[in-house]
């Protein structure tokens, strides 16, 4: 066994490049499984230790956790991909509506409508929502931010309970192989009389820790990914809001100019027929705000 490793330790330094770090690897690997312990009994490798233990139920045990941990790893790639602000807010998206929100024309207003019912992202939705209340005015367009914030929240958080659901199932998986394990090694020290050969015993304890072990290996990654990802959602999807409110606040604004002459011509006017052409044409222009600016006047024409 000396003699061995101090072979392995002169060709690791003639070596180089990845091929031969590849092979100290493999001769690493070979060596446990090979070497022989002072009883004379060989000892078990560490792909044998950990992949394939002794007992048939242990073995399906963990190559099911092994199975889920590169389930919870890929759909974790996945959901970072999916739950990224860019992805929820994307930037062309963004400008493209501030563009056609800002303009004081009915078509502008249209397109920007048409244009969320087109998108599928997180910022469409509840732009879409608020432009849908706009011939309710701006408070109705606000409320309508709100109500469709809370159910794309929702459905963006929704995916995220799999990881959760991963991470609370793997150390209950590993639990059970861990008492299956005891179960067994206590089953082969009551078969024996009490005098049990510790190598048998030995096999259903190691049974038992290694299912552990890939319980919490499946476990941790997967309840920290949840943590994070959950926190990322609950961040980007309140800058959404954000980012909506400011998106429609052009009507806002219309709407309060609108008043302000409305107030103005009743306060110094009289009851003339200019007054009243004044009112109409502040009246109209108050309708028009609905559609992102006074539009010439014209009415407001229901989206849906």
């Amino acid at each position: 066994m000396k003699m061995r490793m101090r072979d392995v330790m002169r060709l690791g330094g003639a070596w180089r490049g990845p091929a031969a770090m590849a092979g100290l690897a493999a001769v690493f690997a070979a060596v446990p499984a090979t070497a022989q312990g002072e009883g004379g009994a060989s000892t078990v490798s560490f792909f044998q230790q950990f992949f394939l233990p002794g007992d048939a139920l242990g073995l399906v045990v963990v190559w099911l956790l092994i199975l889920m941990s590169f389930v919870s790893l890929s759909y974790t790639g996945v959901l970072i991909l999916t739950t990224s602000k860019k992805k929820l807010m994307p930037p062309e998206l963004l400008q493209r509506l501030e563009d056609l929100l800002t303009s004081n024309s009915t078509e502008k207003f249209r397109q920007a409508l048409e244009l969320t019912k087109q998108s599928p992202a997180y910022l469409a939705k509840l732009t879409g929502a608020a432009l849908r209340e706009a011939p309710q005015g701006y408070s109705a367009m606000e409320l309508a931010i709100v109500e469709a914030a809370d159910a794309e929240t929702a459905k963006a958080l929704r995916p995220l309970e799999y990881l959760n659901v991963l991470g609370n199932i793997a150390p209950m998986l590993g639990l059970f192989g861990t008492v299956y394990g005891m179960i067994a090694a206590f089953q082969t020290l009551v078969s024996a009389g009490g005098t049990a050969d510790p190598a048998e015993l030995a096999a259903g304890i190691g049974t038992a820790l290694v299912t552990t072990f890939w319980g919490l290996v499946v476990a941790i990654p997967a309840l920290a990914s949840y943590a994070v990802l959950r926190n990322r959602v609950d961040a980007n999807t309140a800058d959404g809001v954000v980012e909506a409110e400011r998106l429609i606040r052009p009507f806002k604004r219309s709407k309060s100019k609108s008043k302000s002459k409305s107030g103005s011509s009743s306060g110094s006017g009289g009851s003339s027929s200019e007054s009243a052409s004044d009112d109409d044409e502040d009246k109209r222009a108050a309708d028009g705000s609905m559609m992102g600016g006074s539009m010439m006047g014209r009415p407001v024409p229901n989206p849906e």
